[in-house]
């Protein structure tokens, strides 16, 4: 199983990069965690778009499905062109029907909701969800297989349950929205302090920072989660990898 950072911004992107998104490969199996703002354009330049069998949606905020839309529109292009024939399945969470109805556009895209409840399996991966602290329905996502485990948060204000979640993780991928002393909760985020006692907790193996602030020094950030957390720890970017073998 292997993921790539596609964007790592939070709110928007900076220029020339993404928002939220997360490419998962598995046995030649492609799919998204969320497809943010420039993610589009930016993941091409690790995978075809035509690949993209399904997209997983923690949540309908703008910087993580701005670019669902022209994702969908891509694969209505490509049909018509007979470049592909695969239909992409966005799955969403079913509380939020009415944010995801614009998207299906079948025979090129379908709308699934998920039950957090139930397991979710894509291209031999397993999917499960735990709701997180956040304004509007948000789920983090933990992707399984091969005996290898990753987990992202999506946006969430700190929670043990999500340390209970991410037990044992190869790898943990936090949102990290605020610096260290910052009221992150009031906003439905995340500090980098807070981000590293969650991997603390948790017990993973390696931590890496997304969903980046656009003020201070981001540098900063990793230092501060260090302080709380003894692994390795990573500021996402763009085309950063993990193959969890």
């Amino acid at each position: 199983m292997k993921i790539t950072v596609v964007g790592r911004w939070g709110a928007f992107p900076e220029q020339g990069e993404a928002s939220a998104c997360y490419i998962v490969e598995h046995k030649g199996y492609s799919f998204l965690i969320d497809c943010g703002s420039g993610a589009l354009s930016t993941l091409q330049a690790y995978t075809d778009r035509r690949n993209i069998a399904a997209v997983i949606s923690t949540h309908h905020h703008f910087d993580h499905v701005a670019d669902l839309g022209a994702l969908v529109y891509s694969r209505v292009v490509d049909q018509a062109l007979k470049d592909t024939d695969q239909m992409l399945a966005i799955h969403y969470p079913g509380e939020s029907r009415q944010h995801y109805e614009q998207y299906e556009k079948e025979p090129a895209a379908v709308i699934i909701p998920y039950d957090p409840a139930e397991r979710l399996t894509l291209g031999g991966v397993t999917v499960t969800f735990q709701k997180t602290g956040h304004p509007v329905p948000c789920y983090a996502v933990k992707l399984e297989a091969e005996g290898r485990t990753i987990v992202f948060t999506a946006d969430a204000v700190y929670d043990e349950k999500l340390a209970a979640f991410a037990k044992r993780a190869d790898l943990l991928i936090a949102e990290c929205s605020f610096y260290a002393g910052q009221d992150a909760g009031a906003f439905g985020h995340m500090t980098s302090v807070e981000c590293g006692r969650l991997a603390a907790l948790a017990g993973v193996q390696e931590l890496w920072l997304t969903h980046l602030p656009h003020f201070g020094e981001v540098a900063e950030l990793k230092r501060e989660a260090e302080a709380t957390f003894g692994g390795s720890v990573k500021l996402a970017e763009a085309g950063l990898t993990m193959q969890a073998e």
